[in-house]
């Protein structure tokens, strides 16, 4: 365990529960630290339910391709925390960040805090006393009381496809979700808009409209799509033709589209934008794995990663599967109790040949791999159990040696998988 695995593992018990979703502890805190929200480079807020990082590594790509400095703050991470915070453009370093956790934790005392809160007051901190062009931040959860909602004025709101997640803390329906993802709209600041279903443009238009904040609708004021195997932009400013998104999948043109509008109105030209959709670097998002000691173990299986673990995200991989070239397609599934898993299965079922569900090491709210197998054979997938990712991806490549082989269902996964392939 190294030193900021201690001060993190702290921090998760400085209150009881993991979600608490309020804004007066972060603020509180803040308070305390002299106020760092106030002192960012030009934000970027990014709420939705699917897409954000992509979006987000999107703009930073175009952004630093003109040789702008960027911080970006994510979550979750997948194989390591100091991914969450990058600063100016470089991963925060293990004595950076044990020293902004102390400093945290020092102002905030014995006063309840949860381990988001805390952890992007530590970013916060690290942003306000570096040097940097832009920050880019992305929604932990919602957007209406997420912490990163305490930006009084950023230089653009996106929101990116609204869907049904995390019921439990947003609400059941989309109009109920919705309201959480657009309280991350500002008065009068532009906000661009992904597509988006009916219910929750609906639940944007009407915030909007009441803060004075103009919107930049896909549909109204843009479009993209994909022509020719190139990437075609439109917006009032006119036409980009650009090269397919380097991130695979046909959902990332819609990602691209977001990306590219808040580029084009912050003021960046064609290059940048160019740069947004081919230099953009995502893990655990239809990710190729090509080296590592997993890749060795099945040399010709084609291996990918995904986290993708709501319908929606379902959708997206099942699309993306069916534009690939045929061939035999294997998944090893581990999902969480908190997840619509018949939701996330039901798009793939017509894609792969089987699927070997697992159970996610060392998470506590893991489904039983004998659950997630038999949601997979409820939709049409025939399915079996594994012991673990490298048991299931031997059993698959002794029967299919070069099969594709697709980890998913789960963030969580895909980090456990990323620290395994090193």
């Amino acid at each position: 365990m190294t030193g900021s695995d201690a001060v993190l593992l702290r921090m998760m018990t400085l209150h009881p529960k993991v979600i608490d979703l309020v804004m007066d502890r972060v603020e509180r805190l803040l308070a305390a630290l002299g106020h760092p929200e106030r002192s960012l480079p030009r934000v970027i807020h990014i709420a939705g339910t699917n897409g954000k990082g992509s979006t987000q590594a999107m703009m930073g790509a175009g952004f630093e391709a003109t040789g702008a400095r960027v911080h970006a703050y994510t979550s979750p991470h997948l194989a390591r925390f100091h991914e969450r915070i990058r600063i100016a453009g470089e991963l925060v370093t293990e004595p950076a960040l044990i020293a902004l956790l102390d400093e945290c934790a020092a102002a905030n005392g014995s006063d309840p805090i949860t381990f988001f809160e805390i952890t992007t007051a530590a970013a916060f901190l690290a942003f306000a006393r570096t040097p940097a062009d832009w920050t880019l931040l992305e929604v932990g959860l919602g957007g209406e009381f997420d912490a990163t909602n305490v930006i009084d004025q950023p230089a653009l709101t996106v929101i990116t496809p609204v869907s049904i997640d995390h019921q439990q803390y947003l609400g059941d329906t989309l109009a109920e979700i919705a309201v959480a993802k657009a309280g991350i709209i500002k008065r009068g600041v532009t906000c661009v808009v992904g597509p988006q279903e009916d219910a929750a443009l609906a639940v944007i238009e009407r915030k909007a409209a009441r803060l004075g904040a103009p919107l930049l609708v896909f549909g109204q004021h843009w479009q993209v799509a994909e022509d020719r195997g190139r990437l075609v932009f439109q917006d009032e400013n006119g036409l980009l033709d650009l090269p397919l998104p380097n991130l695979p999948g046909p959902h990332q043109i819609q990602n691209a589209g977001a990306a590219l509008m808040g580029l084009r109105f912050l003021g960046f030209g064609e290059a940048a934008c160019e740069a947004a959709v081919s230099r953009a670097v995502w893990p655990a998002r239809m990710q190729r794995l090509r080296t590592g000691p997993l890749v060795e173990s099945a040399p010709k299986v084609e291996l990918w990663l995904d986290g993708g673990h709501n319908p929606a995200g379902g959708a997206a991989v099942a699309a993306t599967l069916a534009r690939m070239p045929k061939r035999e397609t294997h998944l090893i599934c581990g999902m969480l109790n908190t997840k619509d898993v018949q939701g996330y299965m039901q798009p793939l079922a017509g894609q792969v040949t089987q699927l070997q569900a697992v159970t996610i090491p060392g998470e506590a709210n893991t489904l039983p791999a004998e659950v997630t197998r038999d949601v997979a054979l409820s939709v049409g997938i025939k399915a079996v159990t594994a012991g673990s990712v490298a048991a299931a991806l031997s059993e698959i490549a002794a029967a299919s040696p070069e099969a594709r082989v697709l980890i998913c269902g789960s963030l969580y996964l895909a980090g456990s998988v990323l620290r395994e392939n090193g």
